[in-house]
């Protein structure tokens, strides 16, 4: 856009924007930067701006200049600070490690991507010498906090494995002087008393999933021997009761639950969201299909477009507010950590949106055999007969071998937004990430192609829901409260 000369008195401001990302949405343009900034303006400002013909006294200008938008008035340490407050990841190792304790499972959810196997597989569990070599491998990362977290299958079918590993793992923290969170993955259907015990004595918070109403969560989450959605009500209160009244020296978790959404799910919002909140859960974390694993077979069932979702997110989210408004206390998980960057410019430990992603350099996954994984989906690509994701297995490679390999190195590169031609320019980058494995799965690459990548579709619906909540005031201090803490 040409720039006008001023007009003599009239302080205008003579200078363009920095490099800015930016978007029009709503006949408003919005403005992002490096650091995390972000503004809203008018067409009208807009072309003020960007022609450099807006007022230096006006209130504008003293906004943008605040935020890193005026080339002129940049604040670098400010905005350096920010930057690295937001990209705090990238000066630790891994902090999350997966267990798969074994690959059998007592469910045949239609969606699993965990190679679930039957309950007669054999050769399929973790033995325990196999999950404490895991667990060594993991206290190689410079990470000061580690997370071990339990999954399967269904890890509880490996009990003493568990049992063992946990005992193991608390002596190695106390050790290495690392800080230890464990935590475990179930369907919550081989519970007893005395293991939830030990859970609790434990420490170790427990997630499962709840899919909405017993139609809907029984038919997504298929189990032949009882009703799942029974068994996980049961003991999301148990736990909760539990959490009220902790046993003694213990922090006791509050359970957390996982929605997966199927295309089942999209007509349904409202009485999913009434079925977390009937059940005393404080947060629902709405989470979109893969077309990996199982799902991928059932696709043309069970599957939908980006559009979809965003659609079903946008209801979702408008209901929750008006839930909010209402005195209900419940948050959406996606919505509280991509905030946390937008609002407070700081890292959620969300590595699914992070540049680079968390394949190999957050996180690590381990297979009941030992084999090391950049993620869990990497795995489930392997389980599949395709072992690019294949780090190492820990009996034969070292910790400095896996982080330094072409495969940690090849994955970091591909998710960096830098070098994707179009997530370079977009508007939602600060607080964004892609990741390879999807790529690779769904579109027979690491980079990807963004324009026509589903899951790129699905973050642009999420952040368009976002960032349209956050223009209105009514909305704004409630979403600051899910992020406050």
């Amino acid at each position: 856009m040409a720039q006008k000369p001023a007009a003599k008195g009239t302080n205008l401001s003579g200078a363009v924007l920095p490099q800015v990302l930016w978007k029009k949405t709503g006949g408003n343009y919005l403005l992002t930067n490096d650091s995390g900034h972000h503004a809203w303006l008018e067409e009208k400002n807009f072309a003020a701006v960007t022609a450099g013909r807006l007022p230096q006294t006006s209130p504008l200008f003293a906004e943008l200049a605040s935020k890193g938008f005026i080339r002129s008035r940049l604040d670098f340490n400010d905005l350096a600070a920010k930057w690295k407050k937001q990209n705090a990841y990238l000066y630790y190792g891994p902090g999350l490690h997966i267990l798969v304790l074994t690959l059998r499972c007592n469910h045949k959810c239609l969606y699993c991507q965990s190679a679930a196997a039957g309950l007669g597989a054999k050769n399929t569990d973790m033995p325990l010498a196999t999950a404490r070599k895991s667990v060594d491998f993991a206290f190689n990362s410079p990470n000061p906090g580690i997370t071990l977290e339990f999954q399967g299958g269904e890890p509880l079918l490996n009990w003493e494995a568990l049992k063992g590993t946990v005992a193991y793992a608390r002596k190695k923290a106390k050790t290495s002087g690392k800080e230890l969170k464990l935590a475990l993955v179930s369907n919550f259907s081989l519970l007893t008393a005395e293991k939830a015990a030990f859970l609790l004595a434990n420490e170790v918070s427990i997630c499962t999933s709840l899919d909405g109403p017993k139609d809907l969560h029984n038919r997504n989450r298929l189990f032949t021997g009882g009703n799942s959605h029974g068994e996980t009500l049961k003991w999301l209160k148990y736990f909760q009761k539990k959490n009220a009244a902790p046993p003694p020296g213990c922090r006791v978790f509050k359970p957390s639950a996982l929605l997966t959404v199927s295309k089942y799910s999209l007509s349904r919002h409202r009485e999913i969201i009434d079925e977390y909140v009937k059940a005393g859960l404080e947060d629902i974390f709405i989470r979109p299909l893969a077309p990996i694993g199982y799902a991928k077979s059932l696709w043309g069932a069970i599957g939908y477009e980006a559009k979809d979702f965003s659609a079903f997110y946008l209801k979702s989210l408008d209901y929750i507010l008006k839930l909010n408004r209402g005195g209900v206390v419940i948050r959406e998980k996606t919505a509280a950590m991509m905030l946390d960057k937008i609002i407070n410019f700081r890292y959620p430990g969300y590595l699914d949106a992070r540049c680079p992603c968390g394949a190999a350099i957050g996180q690590l996954a381990y297979n009941y055999n030992g084999d090391i994984y950049t993620c869990d989906e990497g795995r489930m690509v392997g389980w599949a007969g395709d072992v690019l994701f294949k780090l190492g297995n820990v009996f034969r490679d070292a910790y400095k071998k896996v982080m330094s390999s072409g495969l940690t190195r090849v994955c970091a590169v591909s998710s960096n937004l830098e070098a994707q031609p179009a997530c370079a320019r977009c508007a939602y980058k600060p607080y964004c990430g892609v990741c390879p494995v999807y790529n690779y799965a769904t579109q027979g690459s690491l980079w990807g192609n963004m324009p026509s990548n589903d899951r790129c579709g699905l973050f642009k619906g999420i952040f368009e829901t976002l960032f349209a909540f956050l223009k209105n005031p009514g909305n704004t201090a409630i979403l600051k409260k899910w992020v406050a803490k």
